[in-house]
């Protein structure tokens, strides 16, 4: 096989070459507003590669380069926060930050999945299937929870 290395950087190559295809032959990349069968086509297929490349960088990290599941999904919430910053703090494209935002995200789910199910002694918390899907459920509760209620004082505090 072709190792997680050398599969993420023949990925890579293939998803910009993917972007640069897809403006040229539509004239943009949106992501916001798909509406035309030929941006519909390039949107899927570069989900697709771009999904292939974020599960290779995650296990590349987590196993080949032997950071481990909780610290690569710190360095996958890392890289995703930087992106973020980039959003407001340059003038990189909104797509290229999409995309790079996008392709990390796959990397964080599987080696946060990863450190929440995998035993201990694979660097994991041991909380297998059941007990990690009720920590998210319960995180996605407090989420929702959390952002109704500030959306909720920021309306009362606009009043």
């Amino acid at each position: 096989g072709l190792g997680y290395v050398k599969s993420s950087i023949i990925l890579l190559c293939v998803v910009i070459a993917m972007l640069v295809v897809w403006r040229h032959a539509t004239g943009a990349i949106r992501v916001d507003r798909i509406t035309a069968r030929k941006d519909e086509v390039f949107y899927w297929l570069t989900i697709l590669v771009s999904n292939t490349l974020g599960t290779a960088l995650g296990d590349f990290v987590a196993t080949t380069a032997g950071v481990g599941f909780e610290r690569g999904s710190l360095v996958f919430a890392g890289l995703i926060a930087l992106v973020a910053v980039a959003r407001y703090s340059t003038t990189l494209p909104g797509t290229v930050l999409f995309w790079a935002a996008y392709v990390l995200t796959r990397p964080l789910g599987a080696t946060l999945g990863d450190t929440l199910t995998k035993p201990s002694a694979e660097g994991g918390l041991g909380l297998g299937r059941i007990g990690s899907s009720l920590v998210i459920a319960v995180a996605m509760v407090v989420l929702i929870a959390v952002t109704s209620l500030r959306k909720r004082a920021i309306a009362i505090m606009r009043a």
